[in-house]
């Protein structure tokens, strides 16, 4: 559900305005928008469903094929006519789910095809994948500004979705500001549809080879594995040279850990398949690997433009499997197909990466936290590889005393580099400020905000994680910034800053 006031109206505020922010006194304004992004639990996406295991899967796969051919048919009718509205592509769903258990079906070519159908209806379910929570939203510019009215920019935002079990999925949304500055959202699409993985998808030895090295999976059965393939092979192509080096008398059970590994890379580098759709409201990047099975996190999107003079988007995200964390890129030209990648180098690490929006000095930057309290600067020649990286930004003021950290890719600015950051203060208060890095120089810190530009509101300070404003992004319009940000990892709201007075503040 998107709440917007009719009136689009602000509320200028000064810090010390409401009685939970006497604390921090700042000169510099913001105007916090009416529009509220709140989760809608009638948002679903299909899943598998497993309800135990394998005995069990095969008992109600039996009790599936002894029904009557003529109860099967009326299921299969009540199915299309309760949920293929929701999702027209059902029938393709169930199929994928019934692939995923056939193979406990000693006679499978006896089952017909609506009895596959039911039984792959069987083993789905309806996830609500924003039920719980939508929040830490990223923004930026639209590539395509074609039918964007005079003194408007149409925008795109990610944002993290959060169900059932707490497992976060990147949704999306498109909107426009138009030239008095009002934030209007597009209607969400009644459709979610998962995007699904290219399953053979193609890969680089060289890069696979790193990846390998840097997990601990080099030496003479991985040698051998790759020396049975080309320069660029596919997942096939991987797994048949596997179990050939496997089957062979010199490898035995000591290599079972290498082979999962192997596997792993390659399912934590994939391809997405975006059918040919116009509105990315109804993409839905849910976990598609181990890495990611516990959830998609924080993705910080960034619309980056080459040295030829390219476009495409950049999201770094964080995947997590329940107890790890690992570095993520999404790569889009504009939401037709997606490249996801993990990040490899020994600095690749941590939550909340977040991509400069081009390369300085003929390299791609990066900033990080890479030991849980500090702002790092990182520098690399491959947008995948991370090795180089210096201390950026110390906690240093009240409110950030706790730990300092990125909310977002910097913004390019004539006045430098100019990044919202989020620090952590008493009572586990999330806050968000700024600082100004010199354009050429990136590590050189021109300047910093000592107090914060947002710090929750009293009524902002209620969710599933009290006391929180925080965002993966903003962007400049009409010489405002705009930051969407979260309220308590809960919803999704919006302020506007005076960027001269910003940057006023920053360079005095």
């Amino acid at each position: 559900m998107i709440h917007l006031s009719s009136s689009n109206s602000r509320r200028p505020e000064h810090f010390a305005v409401k009685s939970n922010e006497t604390m921090y006194r700042s000169r510099v304004k913001i105007e916090r928008v009416d529009e509220q992004l709140d989760p809608d639990p009638t948002r679903v996406i299909p899943r598998f469903f497993g309800p135990g295991d394998e005995k069990r899967l095969r008992g109600i796969i039996e009790r599936i094929r002894a029904l009557d051919r003529s109860e099967v048919a009326e299921l299969v009718k009540g199915l299309g006519r309760r949920f293929q509205k929701k999702h027209p592509d059902l029938a393709m769903i169930a199929k994928s789910n019934y692939d995923a258990v056939k193979y406990l079906i000693a006679d499978e070519d006896s089952v017909d095809k609506k009895r596959r159908l039911l039984i792959g209806a069987y083993f789905t379910m309806e996830y609500a994948i924003e039920s719980a929570a939508l929040f830490n939203p990223s923004m930026v510019p639209a590539i395509v500004q074609d039918e964007a009215d005079v003194g408007s920019t149409r925008f795109v935002m990610s944002l993290r979705a959060t169900g059932e079990g707490h497992i976060s999925s990147a949704v999306f949304r498109r909107g426009v500001i138009d030239r008095d500055n009002r934030i209007r959202i597009q209607p969400v699409s009644h459709h979610s549809r998962r995007l699904q993985v290219v399953e053979n998808r193609e890969f680089e030895k060289q890069i696979y080879q790193k990846r390998l090295t840097e997990i601990g999976a080099s030496g003479t059965f991985t040698d051998d594995v790759l020396d049975q393939l080309d320069t660029t092979f596919d997942f096939v192509e991987l797994k048949l040279a596997i179990d050939a080096v496997w089957e062979s008398y010199k490898y035995g059970l000591r290599n079972s850990e290498t082979v999962d590994k192997m596997i792993a890379i390659s399912r934590a580098n994939y391809d997405l398949h975006m059918p040919d759709l116009y509105d990315p409201s109804e993409f839905v990047i849910f976990p598609n690997s181990d890495a990611e099975s516990h959830g998609i996190e924080d993705m910080r999107l960034v619309q980056f433009h080459s040295d030829d003079g390219g476009i495409c988007y950049y999201g770094v995200y964080t995947a997590y499997d329940g107890s790890n964390i690992m570095p993520q890129i999404l790569e889009t030209t504009g939401f037709h197909t997606a490249k996801i990648r993990m990040l490899g180098g020994r600095y690749a690490l941590n939550k909340g990466m977040a991509l400069f929006p081009r390369k300085v000095d003929g390299r791609y930057l990066m900033l990080g936290r890479l030991d849980n309290e500090n702002l790092f600067l990182l520098r690399s020649d491959d947008v995948l590889f991370w090795n180089e990286a210096e201390l950026l930004i110390k906690p240093k003021f009240a409110w950030e005393i706790i730990q300092i950290g990125n909310c977002g890719s910097p913004i390019e600015t004539d006045s430098g580099w100019l990044v919202l950051t989020h620090g952590v203060g008493p009572m586990r208060q999330y806050s968000i400020g700024a600082a100004l890095l010199d354009l050429d120089d990136p590590s050189r810190v021109i300047g910093r905000l000592p107090e914060p530009l947002i710090v929750p509101l009293e009524e902002e300070s209620v969710g599933y994680v009290p006391n929180v404003v925080y965002s993966c992004g903003g962007m400049i319009h009409n010489d405002k910034l705009v930051i969407p940000y979260a309220i308590s990892d809960r919803s999704t709201t919006f302020a506007l800053v005076s960027l001269p007075e910003l940057l006023a503040e920053l360079t005095w």
